[in-house]
């Protein structure tokens, strides 16, 4: 397991260097992401599942993870364990957003830096993350994903469609970590939706990661 996201990771750094760079602000911040996380339970299962965390992988025992049961281009469904989790997703119509821009580039969507095609007009986003554990609901805030844009659910290997996205329960049981990768060459990131106890904890994101 550890071997392939190593292979993985390698692959897409090197995909990195394809993509085209502009020049323009960066409203994004870091504070978010898996080089914040200062607990060190969460942070050791982070480093188990997250792009972000392969560095401090080694060691780390393999998550079982949730896998996706289903897929469209709008959504994806991961069940098992007692687990349902759903993230949706909507095209997204500027005329109903106030949009900032640097030069010609956009920089925030309703004054908030978004993720997933950072500078250009997306055309989908996060409209919903649906949770239940062992039977009851877990509210997931729209802030938690409401600057989360282009989210791809899948990607094609090979003529094969694969998913780096899953849900893992943590060794005691007591957090579960709904995790999605997007995969695309204008801009993929990672995020993970913490729930601690049967409530929404915090997110980890980090953005720029292929």
């Amino acid at each position: 397991m550890k071997t392939s996201l190593l292979s993985f990771c390698f692959f897409t750094s090197v995909a990195a260097f394809s993509q085209a760079t502009v020049d323009f602000q960066d409203t994004r911040r870091k504070n978010e992401s898996f080089a914040k996380v200062r607990e060190p339970a969460i942070r050791g299962d982070l480093a188990s599942f997250t792009l972000s965390g392969i560095p401090e992988s080694v060691g780390k025992e393999d998550f079982k993870k949730i896998p996706v049961t289903s897929f469209s281009t709008d959504s994806i469904v991961f069940e098992g364990d007692g687990i349902h989790a759903m993230i949706k997703t909507m095209p997204f119509d500027e005329t109903q957003h106030k949009l900032t821009y640097d030069d010609k580039y956009l920089v925030r969507i309703d004054k908030r830096s978004y993720y997933g095609g950072y500078g250009s007009m997306p055309f989908k986003y996060v409209s919903d993350v649906i949770l239940m554990v062992d039977g009851d609901s877990i509210a997931i805030p729209a802030v938690a994903y409401s600057d989360l844009y282009n989210m791809n659910f899948i990607y094609n290997d090979k003529g094969v469609q694969r998913s780096r996205s899953g849900v893992y329960r943590s060794k005691d049981g007591s957090r579960i970590y709904v995790y999605s990768f997007s995969r695309d060459n204008s801009g993929s990131y990672e995020v993970t939706w913490i729930i601690q106890d049967k409530v929404y904890a915090r997110r980890v994101l980090d953005y720029g990661i292929m």
